[in-house]
């Protein structure tokens, strides 16, 4: 994996999996979904790991997909098809990456993630889809696409926070920070960021005793609530919207304000709160 976006290193029975994208505060290139996996499986193919804990290189966690490629460059490219689009061509684009980060959801090992940086969009997913996550105070979460070109594909957010609380954030597209993500509950614990370290630590050193088997017998029992509640129903939903949302009239001239501007700016507008064409 000397190529990978994804770096791996295991200390004792812990397994660090690092997004390593941090020129681009990690943000999602069509690389990072599948080599996000390739680590998560091969963190679950080592017994001698009990827990994993997922993070990000330099500044951030991961500050979603990779809009200078995704939305600056022209349409006809991954993610932005041609109009008129077939939305079983981008379904299926989606879906897999969606099955990328539910790796995470799916590892017969427990996942913390540790939050020092922004998870937006989706990093976000990516963050929602770990077991626990543990966040510094100065850190940032969200989903912002959800004014425009975008829907979280995963749908953990409802799953996390009840269908209230989960509309006040995907209805706004606001983002918050640690501290109000621990009250709203999306987060375990928020801590200062100086204490961040010494906090997941003090988590995997209460874990990593338990026997393999058990932890994974924990896990998937609580899974399987969350799969009898219709998980894959509602993903399926959520990653169509996904598709819809990058191809409506209004993703269409957001896309084309990204390529007229640069998508800094583009953003900057999306989410100032004023009307959205």
């Amino acid at each position: 994996m000397t190529d990978s976006t994804v770096h791996y290193a295991v200390d004792g029975r812990i397994a660090t999996l690092t997004l390593n994208r941090p020129e681009r505060l990690n943000a999602i290139d069509d690389r990072l979904p599948a080599d996000l996996e390739a680590a998560v499986l091969r963190a679950n193919a080592d017994d001698a790991v009990h827990v994993i804990v997922l993070t990000g290189a330099g500044r951030g966690f991961c500050s979603g997909y990779d809009l200078k490629f995704f939305a600056e460059n022209p349409r006809g490219i991954y993610g932005s098809q041609e109009m008129p689009w077939d939305p079983m061509v981008d379904y299926a684009l989606m879906k897999k990456n969606t099955e990328h980060f539910m790796s995470l959801f799916r590892s017969y090992k427990p996942v913390i993630a540790k939050v020092h940086g922004p998870a937006v969009a989706g990093g976000s997913d990516i963050a929602l889809c770990c077991d626990l996550i543990l966040m510094a105070d100065e850190a940032v979460i969200g989903y912002p696409p959800a004014r425009v070109w975008g829907c979280p594909t995963t749908a953990m957010w409802v799953y996390r926070l009840g269908p209230e609380k989960a509309k006040r954030m995907l209805l706004t597209g606001d983002l918050i920070d640690g501290r109000e993500a621990q009250r709203l509950g999306l987060v375990y614990q928020s801590v200062p960021l100086a204490e961040l370290d010494a906090a997941v630590q003090a988590l995997t050193a209460r874990m990593q005793g338990i026997p393999r088997n058990q932890l994974m017998m924990q896990k998937l029992m609580i899974n399987q609530a969350f799969h009898n509640m219709g998980l894959e129903t509602t993903q399926m939903f959520a990653t169509l919207f996904d598709g819809i949302t990058r191809h409506s009239p209004e993703g269409v001239r957001f896309k084309a304000r990204c390529e007229e501007v640069g998508f800094a700016q583009a953003v900057k507008e999306r989410d100032s709160g004023q009307p959205i064409p």
